[in-house]
């Protein structure tokens, strides 16, 4: 059987995808560059909301622009590029990895050297939010309702409730309003928002739909299609309170409840995974835990913004094609109970190359406080914040290079400015 072989496959066309791709192929490797969609660019095709692009290339720019921009560099390298095709398996074979790819040509055999996962992320269902009642039509997530706006030109609601308050549903909440719908409520469970707050002066204040904060939908209604929900007002501990219950009647739903990485091939391969992002734990170049596998943008965790996203696939990518299978000295980074967590998660102290970015969340709404990193009960960095929200993730650049031993303890700790 005749199977190709490539130095790097990137597994996933969005933005981090594009950069892994044109980092491995701009340091010399063989690349081939797999997506499941018909067109480059993930979800930053549906993203027609200016905002992207602010870190990167210093403008406002649409998601399709910023995609546009990715694909016009990823067209002047040697990157091979199949799309419509899925990847249905993934075995480790000594030195390499050998990829089962099927596309409507039939099935391809591909062995790499290294793959990069840039899966990117899903979206939480009714069923994860533990959402009772029917199932009729017009109850679907805010990427969903974004997709049928955006890309197929339709619109999905009249009188719509939205639960949760993540970026893509204040965005449609918005979105919905301009194209005539009505949006009656914005539901969040928790007592701050989850998307950023210029989203919320933007999105909601801007066009008076109301959000209300600790409050969550528990019941739909409905035969063909969804007629009304029941929102109630929640504790501490996110568990409705009786007599808060409201009837609240609606003809669409739509959930904005959270994301989490795509992690089924990573799961196939046994990578080990952390139980805080839900996404493979990662060094500093970006390697999981398994040699040779490589993860980024929002596989790994959550990242909030594009222009993270894209970093992280061209250091992925970068590390991809120099990777030559050599053993790991892995020093973990730990963190204090201020932090949701850290990435990367580990230091590989026999690649350290300059400066090292941690990105991380913090546990919940922290203001005028320093975040420091410890080695060996050193203070060896400090950083101000003014405030600190667990739903924005914040960034750090340290130099290891000389802090660094094969024995040395990383502590992250947060503490209040003085």
């Amino acid at each position: 059987m005749v199977m190709s072989r490539f130095s790097v496959v990137v597994i996933g066309g969005g933005p981090a995808g594009i950069s892994a791709a044109i980092a491995a192929s701009i340091d010399g490797a063989s690349v081939l560059l797999v997506d499941r969609d018909s067109r480059l660019g993930g979800t930053l095709k549906q993203a027609v909301h200016a905002g992207f692009g602010m870190l990167r290339y210093e403008e406002r720019l649409a998601g399709p622009e910023y995609a546009f921009r990715d694909i016009a560099t990823l067209e002047q390298t040697n990157t091979f590029v199949m799309l419509q095709t899925f990847v249905s398996r993934i075995v480790s074979n000594g030195n390499e990895f050998q990829l089962t790819l099927c596309n409507r040509h039939g099935i391809v055999n591909i062995a790499a050297k290294s793959i990069v996962l840039a899966t990117g992320c899903i979206e939480r269902t009714s069923k994860q939010f533990f959402i009772h009642g029917s199932r009729p039509a017009g109850i679907l997530t805010a990427g969903t309702a974004q997709y049928y706006m955006n890309i197929m030109g339709q619109i999905p609601a009249k009188k719509a409730i939205i639960l949760g308050s993540g970026d893509i549903g204040l965005v449609m909440a918005r979105r919905l309003t301009l194209e005539g719908a009505r949006v009656l409520s914005v539901y969040e469970p928790n007592r701050y928002p989850e998307g950023s707050l210029m989203n919320v002066f933007e999105c909601l204040n801007d066009f008076n739909i109301p959000l209300h904060f600790e409050h969550t939908i528990s019941y739909t209604s409905g035969t063909q299609r969804l007629s009304s929900v029941i929102a109630y007002r929640v504790d501490k501990n996110l568990n409705p309170l009786k007599g808060t219950e409201k009837l609240v009647k609606c003809d669409t739903l739509i959930l904005s409840v959270g994301l989490k990485p795509e992690k089924e091939l990573a799961d196939s391969l046994s990578v080990p995974i952390s139980k805080i992002t839900h996404g493979p734990s990662c060094d500093q170049n970006y390697m999981t835990l398994l040699d040779g596998v490589f993860c980024c943008g929002n596989a790994v965790h959550i990242n909030g913004l594009v222009d993270y996203i894209s970093e992280s696939g061209e250091i992925a990518g970068r590390s991809a094609a120099r990777y030559m299978g050599r053993e790991r000295h892995l020093i973990e980074i730990n963190t204090g109970k201020d932090f949701l967590y850290s990435v990367p998660k580990y230091i590989d102290f026999d690649m350290l190359r300059g400066e090292t970015t941690l990105l991380f969340r913090s546990s919940d709404i922290r203001e005028n406080v320093v975040v420091k990193v410890y080695i060996d009960g050193n203070d060896v960095f400090s950083q101000e914040f003014i405030t600190l929200r667990p739903q924005k993730v914040e960034r750090i650049t340290v130099d290891f290079d000389s802090l660094l031993n094969p024995e040395s303890r990383i502590e992250l700790k947060m503490e209040g400015k003085q």
